[in-house]
């Protein structure tokens, strides 16, 4: 099989050129490839040479102009060249070998075939040759090309010996199962839940990675059932594995929060690529193992769960190596927040509308996004019906945003003109009166409007014993 008529960029015909120029072997080989067959776009591109890969990329880069620039990794025996959109690596051909206690190999020279046998799947190890002799040609040991056709993920060699000398390439089979939808052959499946505690020797950060490319991935359902089933979830994320399960208590059931929170997470990902929805989606519910409590009255219930979750959060974002930031504090406000807007569903008031677009701010339509996706059951005219409310409520929220301009208010007096109207020093009854303005624009007895503040306030001020010295 030759695709010398697909590869039309000018940088294959560059180190074509300057390998056959050095009397090197040069091949580009994996996901780039891979994504070539697939018609997908990929914009790293991985060349391997037989001999040093250093200096072909050092040649490349001198025929490509004086400003190309070479990042070298000596200890790596790797080099980077940015140009253009792509990024272009370079390397020696390679085998490996692996100690128990490490995914860091021991590597030394090798063949392309070596070089191949390294990879992590089948469809990650095919290789076109780019010299001018048999420049376009394919290599293809192992049947990737097949795999590819039968949406298959298996490894080159034994899949526990794989696994085993790198556990990383577990996540990353489910990560590339479920970026392309592909299947997990049975004996590698079969081999990633044998050898799933062997993920504990991999760094967290490279984990994390890995899941939140399947987060990102277009149905992630389905990366998450691939986790779950063979062990892989509970080894870093134990509190999503305990959402799974159904208990009853005198015939009755609640459901089952771990298939429900991922079909959260597809709707979602049907409305939005935004990774942080997505784990806000993931956690929106987290806490419920926590807070399940069964009533003879009203039967299971899950009180605070919404409260707690959101506790929980920095703790979950900061053990799976998360950013802290404001990332995870939008996290922890929408699954703080996720119940209050499908609440008004069953009564809508403007001073509800008020608070929630006061502590929403500019994350309310992402919240109103979630509490969307949230709304689940296997019943579509009471999905349909639930949704319909949901959108009168959405209509009603543009009305009091339009008129209070509430979202992100700031009351129009500041503590330091407080201080200033009253000749006051500073203390708590500076937050008092500030939180008493707050209260009355919320609950719609004044308008967010300073002239009316500020009456207001000199009047809550003389209930208090205090005159102003100075109307601001």
């Amino acid at each position: 099989m030759n695709f010398s008529g697909k590869l039309q960029l000018p940088i294959f015909h560059t180190v074509s050129k300057q390998a056959d120029s050095l009397d090197l072997e040069a091949y580009v080989v994996g996901g780039w490839v891979r994504d070539l067959i697939l018609n997908r776009p990929c914009k790293d591109i991985d060349f391997v040479c037989i001999g040093s890969g250093i200096k072909l990329a050092q040649a490349v880069a001198q025929a490509l102009g004086p400003d190309v620039r070479v990042h070298v990794y000596k200890n790596f025996g790797t080099a980077q060249i940015a140009w253009g959109d792509y990024q272009l690596e370079f390397v020696g051909a390679r085998k490996e070998s692996y100690r128990s206690d490490s995914r860091k190999p021991l590597v030394e020279d090798g063949t392309l075939e070596d070089d191949q046998w390294r990879r992590d799947f089948t469809i990650n190890a095919l290789a076109i040759r780019l010299n001018s002799r048999n420049f376009g040609e394919l290599v293809d040991p192992f049947g990737g090309i097949d795999d590819i056709r039968k949406k298959i993920i298996r490894t080159p060699a034994d899949p526990k010996v794989t696994f085993s000398d790198d556990p990383l390439r577990m996540m990353r089979a489910v990560r590339f199962a479920s970026q392309l939808s592909f299947d997990i052959e049975p004996d590698t499946f079969s081999a990633l839940t044998k050898m799933a505690e062997r993920l504990q020797i991999v760094s967290q950060e490279r984990i994390t990675d890995e899941l939140n490319k399947i987060i990102l991935s277009p149905v992630p359902s389905y990366g998450f059932k691939l986790l779950f089933h063979s062990g892989l979830l509970n080894q870093f994320f134990s509190e999503m594995v305990l959402l799974h399960g159904v208990e009853y208590i005198d015939g009755n059931a609640h459901k089952d929060n771990f298939f429900h929170t991922l079909q959260v997470l597809d709707n979602v990902s049907r409305m939005s690529d935004n990774l942080w929805l997505r784990w806000a989606a993931i956690l929106h519910d987290i806490a419920k193992p926590q807070t399940k409590r069964y009533d003879k009255k009203h039967g299971w219930t899950f009180h605070g769960h919404e409260e707690k979750g959101a506790r929980m959060v920095p703790g979950i974002f900061r053990r799976l190596k998360l950013p802290m930031g404001e990332e995870m504090r939008f996290v922890q406000k929408l699954v703080r927040l996720h119940l209050r807007p499908i609440a008004l569903v069953k009564e809508v008031t403007d001073s509800a509308i008020r608070r929630l677009l006061f502590e929403a701010g500019d994350d309310i339509d992402a919240l109103m996004m979630l509490c969307r996706a949230d709304i689940t059951s296997k019943n579509k005219e009471k999905v349909h019906r639930f949704l319909k409310n949901f959108e009168a409520v959405e209509r009603r929220m543009a009305e009091v945003e339009e008129k209070d301009r509430i979202r992100n208010f700031q009351p129009p007096v500041t503590g330091d003109e407080i201080i200033r109207m009253f000749n006051l020093k500073p203390g708590p009854v500076i937050g008092e009166l500030k939180e008493q303005v707050k209260e009355a624009i919320l609950e719609g007895r004044i308008h967010n409007d300073r002239q009316e503040v500020m009456a207001f306030l000199i009047d809550r001020a003389r209930e208090m014993g205090l005159e102003p010295v100075n109307n601001l």
